[in-house]
């Protein structure tokens, strides 16, 4: 009786811990899904990185020299200087 008491137990804790393996909180299927996630998140970082270093590089562009500023004035604002013509090229 004891013995069948101590297997009956047994099994219910193990049910319980597959319980848990496939269905609680850091369940295999939960913690897959995490981890995709992570590694979506990881890569908008790396894309928001590059973004942020372009844009501190013109920022000390902006703050060191007036040649940023010359450039960005001819291709965003087509401006040329007295006695000077701008041609541009697209391919």
């Amino acid at each position: 009786m004891t013995k069948r008491v101590v297997c009956l137990l047994l099994l219910a804790l193990l049910a319980g811990i597959q319980a848990q393996l496939w269905f609680g909180r850091g369940s295999l299927p939960n913690v897959r899904d995490m981890q995709h996630r992570l590694a979506e998140q990881q890569a908008k970082n790396i894309k928001a990185q590059v973004v942020n270093d372009q844009l501190s590089e013109e920022v000390r562009d902006l703050r060191e020299g007036l040649d940023i500023v010359e450039e960005k004035a001819r291709s965003e604002l087509g401006m040329v200087k007295p006695n000077e013509i701008f041609v541009q090229v697209k391919p």
